[in-house]
């Protein structure tokens, strides 16, 4: 009889043992891992559910269905989706509360899920939400980093953060006070290096995904454009089979005026089966194409992004742009069509799509031939948008936003073309007659001119241009403008 309750007992105790949650990084977790953060979603979550089975105690592979929730969600903003796929969120959270919580994955998973749903949340327009997320996220990764002062995940979340924290606008200044939240460029950029230089076993493993936060980073806070593009190369970045860094490539070319790079890089891609299907492509391709004139292929990619794109986001700033297309080859029943459909459909979340709303509402139709000159020195092609500007003056122009818009075209023209005193006094004449306007040239001109006195160290010159950027209020993209002009300021003062 003893023998037989003893081993009773000893079967209930390996229940328990046996049952008990885990986090554990099992090489089919990392197989899975690294095929979803090249965004191909099936095949990950096949080696996701395969991990799983291994064992269905492994709280990893839920970490793992978060970041597939994410990118579907974050990428295509399909209301549907959203609706079927949020409450999976609050059942990771319990889950991960089912694991052992003397474990770094334990705080370092909720941490990534509260911040996955943060940003979910504000693409589908709950911001306040997620702010509270976003708290939430800080304060565990900030107790980690205090309990597991070696788990070098720690920085994958806290170096973005503190970056991001330390860069808030002006306008939002008010949430991170309410939170309680406190951010550092410095610190934060060198949390990230902390993190790419290491040898530890998961600092290797989420390297991929620590190098994208870590090349937006360097392109948008500490403006470093040609040492992003040169990483890309060096560290022989594989824009080919990850598509999360085919992205990050076309995305980064595209804002750095790299039109023919960034085409390259988007055509270039792997199109093996099993990758996220997302509009985002064409929205791309249709910028790119628009850079060059090509109005027709503009127009074709431009518009299968609206049709097949079910979110809001850059949604009003992608029908302007078929807008101008059809306005460009003359075709006025297009573009008016167009214009509507800018007014009527996404929403004025981002500035892009605010600037957008406030142009088609304005019902005036810019100068086609400073139009033409923007677009080709959007996509970096500084000489034929020189050309189209060549022997004309600020007093040709009719209207003073023309006046002005000329002064800073010239100015970002001269500037690309690093003829930086031609530059500056452009600039100088885009403040002056912009400084007390709503268009963003003025604030754009002081931020630009900020960029030449760090490019030159003359940090002292270089902070009164950012501060006089963000000195000027309500106009056209006040936050971004704002947000880099005050990263500009933390450098120059080692902040």
């Amino acid at each position: 009889m003893k023998k037989f309750f003893l081993t009773v007992i000893i079967c209930l105790l390996s229940g328990i043992v046996f049952s008990q949650k885990i986090f554990e990084f099992t090489p089919a977790c990392e197989a899975a891992y690294n095929e979803i953060i090249k965004l191909k979603i099936d095949t990950g979550k096949l080696l996701t559910e395969q991990a799983r089975a291994e064992n269905p105690n492994n709280l990893i592979p839920d970490l793992l269905d978060g970041y597939i929730d994410f990118f579907v969600l974050f990428f295509n903003e399909d209301r549907a989706e959203y609706n079927a796929r949020k409450a999976n969120f609050d059942k990771r959270l319990k889950a991960f509360d089912e694991g052992p919580q003397n474990n770094p994955f334990y705080r370092y998973c909720k941490a990534l899920t509260y911040l996955q749903r943060a940003g979910v949340r504000i693409k589908f327009g709950e911001r306040y939400s997620a702010g509270w997320d976003f708290k939430k996220a800080n304060s565990l990764i900030k107790e980690n980093r205090s309990k597991y002062r070696s788990f070098q995940l720690n920085n994958l979340i806290s170096g973005p953060v503190t970056v991001a924290i330390g860069t808030v606008p002006k306008a939002y200044k008010w949430v991170t006070n309410l939170l309680g939240l406190k951010g550092s460029i410095s610190e934060g950029m060198q949390l990230m290096r902390s993190l790419l230089n290491s040898n530890d076993r998961y600092a290797n493993i989420f390297a991929n995904e620590a190098t994208f936060y870590y090349c937006y980073l360097m392109f948008y806070i500490e403006n470093k454009p040609d040492e992003v593009f040169k990483y890309i190369q060096t560290k022989k970045l594989d824009i080919v089979n990850n598509h999360l860094f085919a992205y990050m490539a076309a995305n980064l070319g595209i804002n750095n005026k790299r039109n023919d790079y960034a085409k390259n890089v988007i055509q270039n891609r792997s199109l093996a089966p099993g990758y996220l299907s997302t509009p985002v492509w064409n929205f791309e391709l249709g910028y790119l194409y628009l850079h060059k004139l090509e109005l027709d292929n503009a127009i074709l990619n431009l518009e299968k992004f609206a049709n097949d794109f079910k979110g809001n986001f850059y949604l009003k700033d992608a029908l302007q742009k078929i807008s101008w297309a059809y306005y460009l080859k003359g075709d006025m029943a297009g573009a008016e069509r167009f214009r509507l459909l800018c007014i009527k459909n996404g929403n004025t979340e981002t500035d892009a799509d605010k600037k957008a709303y406030k142009d088609a509402k304005s019902k005036v139709w810019p100068h086609a031939v400073l139009l033409k000159a923007r677009i080709l020195n959007d996509g970096g092609y500084n000489k034929e948008a020189l050309a189209l500007l060549q022997g004309k003056n600020i007093n040709e122009f009719q209207k003073t936003e023309e006046s002005l818009e000329f002064a800073y075209r010239l100015a970002r023209i001269n500037d690309d073309l690093e003829r930086d005193n031609e530059a500056i006094s452009f600039y100088q004449t885009a403040i002056r007659l912009g400084k007390n306007r709503q268009e963003y040239y003025a604030a754009r001109a002081a931020l630009q001119m900020g960029y030449i006195y760090e490019k030159r160290g003359q940090k002292s010159l270089a902070i009164a241009a950012f501060q006089q950027c963000i000195n000027m209020e309500d106009h056209e993209y006040k936050d971004s403008l704002d947000q880099r002009a005050k990263a500009g300021i933390a450098r120059c003062k080692g902040e």
